[in-house]
């Protein structure tokens, strides 16, 4: 007898198709209530033509306070000296909480509190300890984002199988060598989750932290444009940081996923 056929699974569409075609629609509604229907003045919501000029000059040209580009570039070096900072003393921080339960109980139990804390409360201190300087932007970029790390790290470590440790103690490793052969190789795919939530709390603390300071980068653009009552490039420089922190974080999304699949949690689709 022969057996029923497995009917053909059908194809999926390229989920940024759908991402594309919600764009479109989404400045054509926009340009039809800015330009056509006029229902706002345009310092209050400026037409998708007025944004992208704004864009331009302050990528290419010389825009008043803006620079967009160098503001792009000093947004870029801060957070990756902040981020790589964070993830090697979340790093550090995880491994001594799975160490010791007392840290746990006291220092765990603070981070969990501190991360609840929204970034930007953190600037006054930062000023106060620092100045208005990028120290102060770097503290709390740092700050932010080493917490999921370490809780990421602990965790990972705690969750790892006994029979593992058992194996690992069997073969010689011990002390330190337990951690580098056996718990922080186990504890990789936790890693990678952590990184990348770490990454989005260190962009939003980023940009809440450059509002309020004196240093050049997106959120003093978007300071700028709102003393200048520049909504135009209030509305530019939204777009770059949106399309800057979906970019990286699809990057480490990416990226977690091939840990998960190299460490059989997750299936190739």
């Amino acid at each position: 007898m022969a057996l029923p056929l497995t009917p053909p699974r059908p194809r999926r569409r390229p989920a940024w198709i759908a991402q594309i075609v919600g764009i479109v629609l989404v400045v054509t509604v926009w340009w039809f209530v800015t330009s056509v229907l006029k229902l706002w003045p345009a310092f209050i919501m400026p037409p998708p033509q007025a944004v992208l000029e704004e864009f331009s000059y302050g990528l290419f040209g010389e825009a008043p306070g803006g620079r967009l580009a160098q503001s792009i570039l000093n947004s870029l070096r801060r957070v990756a000296t902040g981020y790589a900072t964070a993830l090697v003393i979340g790093l550090a921080l995880g491994v001594l909480l799975a160490s010791s339960r007392s840290l746990r109980e006291t220092v765990g139990g603070w981070l969990t509190a501190i991360q609840s804390i929204p970034s930007i409360a953190f600037v006054p201190l930062a000023i106060l300890w620092f100045g208005l300087n990028e120290r102060a932007v770097l503290f709390v970029v740092i700050l932010e984002g080493l917490i999921p790390v370490a809780l990421a790290v602990s965790a990972a470590i705690q969750n790892v199988p006994p029979a593992w440790i058992t194996a690992g103690r069997t073969l010689g490793a011990r002390g330190v060598r337990l951690y580098t052969k056996v718990l922080l190789p186990a504890s990789v795919p936790h890693l990678a989750t952590g990184a990348r939530l770490a990454w989005s709390f260190s962009w939003r603390a980023l940009i809440g932290a450059e509002l309020l300071t004196s240093n050049p980068g997106l959120g003093q653009a978007l300071e700028t444009g709102r003393n200048t009552a520049n909504m135009a490039l209030v509305l530019a420089t939204l777009i770059v940081v949106g399309v800057l922190g979906g970019l990286f974080d699809l990057l480490l999304r990416r990226l977690e996923s091939r840990v998960r699949r190299d460490h059989g949690l997750e299936v190739s689709t």
